[in-house]
């Protein structure tokens, strides 16, 4: 293959640290990648990702150099299966061949293809339902830690020769300040959110948030199930274009007629035109799953049904605590989800089940958070561990109870004391994030669960289970768990 006019032209057989270039596999605006082979007794091959030096203006090597310590960064901080991983970093020391000399080298996993490779207009991706779910693990991880990827696309996911998925290309990767990261202004205009470039632009560019990674979610996947992205359009500006009309409300989405029906509500809540109502990417794995047959559908009640629910449910149990002599199922309205006989106290037992029914992920329950919050403080509301740094009925630390607050409260650290009203139900966030996370890990998805919030999922998944050290709290929220189940 003739690499001239590739970001990076690199001859076969040269040589960097201990890796001899192989064929050249594909390039980008600002990077190529070739096959590495590192010769010995076993022969180990690579992908050897080159970025230029000293080629490119000085306006395009700040970018170059941004790019490249997004990248490492995240390499260095993230660990998950459905993220390619970076062996080693070499730098080209070649003072004779001035377009190489200095050139950042990433040594990564070889994949097989690209999922680009794999799409054809007009034609579903095989197997697109499973690639989907493995594409969703993968954000909702990077989510999970705070991490946005900024350029997800099929270009931008590989697949392994055991036809698995990475996430890869992270050179616009941002960590989260907050409720956003800051990118350059670059990106894929198929892939990008309308709101992208209305966003306000500062030194540290234009501000990004996990909302984005959804949004190219949906058109990702819209391209694997059908071959077609969502709005039709001859050119990419036209599509852009398009997008924006639909985000403003001046034209419907049209999605292509080839898209199943259960996907085409998948893909039109990713595509949701404001960005504070798209679902989270933990959320579109979970029903991915349940697209995909690898999980069964929980009942489940959102929005306004559940908020009614419980507002109906506060006001019988009102009327019944003035009446006195009443039947069970009118005394206990929770009774379907909690025991009635048990010391969680009453004021408590709406926000419990409110967590506890916030997604249908698998082992959430109500029972499983009021196990929980017995485990952790005995549903002591005024709890007060300084020393911790821990508050209330849940132990929030209010650094990270922040991140589980309602949308537009949490740009905000709040200060103790912490109120039930908002740590509970932030119990039920926390875990309908970081339930998804932990699929593949052997052992009770609840207890699992509740092991990750005592730690971190990170932690659950490295061990592979429950660390010694968190045992006994686990053991003591099994316990109660059972206490509290109808």
């Amino acid at each position: 293959m003739n690499t001239e006019g590739w970001a990076v032209s690199v001859p076969r057989g040269y040589r960097v640290g201990d890796w001899r270039v192989g064929r050249p596999i594909a390039t980008g605006s600002w990077a190529s990648v070739y096959l590495g082979v590192r010769d010995g007794e076993r022969a180990t091959r690579s992908a050897l990702k080159f970025l230029p030096t000293g080629t490119v203006t000085r306006r395009q090597l700040r970018y170059l150099r941004e790019m490249t310590q997004r990248e490492i960064r995240l390499h260095s901080r993230l660990r998950h299966s459905r993220l390619i991983r970076l062996r080693e970093t070499l730098v080209v020391d070649d003072a004779e061949n001035p377009e190489l000399d200095g050139a950042c080298v990433l040594v990564m996993d070889l994949a097989e293809r690209s999922l680009a490779d794999l799409i054809r207009a007009g034609v579903p991706v095989p197997d697109a339902p499973r690639l989907i779910t493995e594409i969703c693990e993968g954000i909702a991880y990077m989510h999970a830690e705070k991490w946005v990827h900024g350029d997800l696309k099929p270009n931008n996911v590989l697949m392994m020769a055991d036809g698995s998925i990475r996430l890869a290309d992270f050179g616009l990767t941002t960590e989260m300040d907050g409720t956003h990261g800051y990118l350059p202004p670059v990106g894929s205009t198929d892939h990008v959110p309308p709101e992208r470039w209305g966003e306000s632009v500062s030194e540290r560019g234009h501000a990004v948030r996990v909302s984005a990674d959804v949004w190219a979610l949906g058109v990702t996947a819209c391209q694997l199930l059908t071959g077609h992205l969502p709005f039709s359009a001859p050119t990419a500006r036209a599509r852009y274009v398009a997008a924006v009309e639909y985000a403003a409300g001046e034209r419907p989405l049209t999605l292509p007629v080839s898209l199943p029906e259960g996907w085409r509500s998948w893909v039109g809540d990713c595509l949701t035109p404001d960005a504070r109502d798209r679902p989270t990417a933990a959320r579109q794995l979970y029903r991915a799953r349940v697209l995909a047959g690898t999980v069964e559908a929980s009942p489940r009640r959102t929005g306004t049904r559940m908020a009614t629910a419980m507002a109906a449910a506060l006001l019988v149990f009102a009327g019944a605590s003035g009446a006195g002599m009443v039947t069970p199922s009118v005394a206990d309205p929770f009774g379907r989800w909690l025991r009635s006989d048990s010391d969680i106290p009453p004021e408590y037992r709406a926000l419990i089940v409110e967590a506890g029914t916030m997604c249908g992920e698998p082992g959430l329950s109500p029972a499983l958070v009021a196990g929980i919050l017995k485990a952790e403080s005995d549903f002591d509301a005024k709890l007060f561990d300084v020393a911790k740094n821990e508050y209330g009925i849940a132990r929030w630390t209010p650094s990270v109870l922040r991140y589980y607050l309602p949308t537009g409260r949490r740009d905000v650290v709040p200060t103790p004391p912490l109120s039930p009203e908002d740590s509970i139900p932030a119990v039920g966030r926390y875990l309908c994030v970081r339930l998804p996370l932990l699929a593949g890990v052997p052992g009770d998805p609840g207890l699992l669960g509740a092991a990750a919030f005592r730690s971190s999922d990170d932690v659950i998944r490295r061990e592979n289970g429950v660390p010694e050290r968190f045992r006994s709290f686990v053991e003591r929220v099994r316990k109660h768990r059972a206490e509290y189940q109808p």
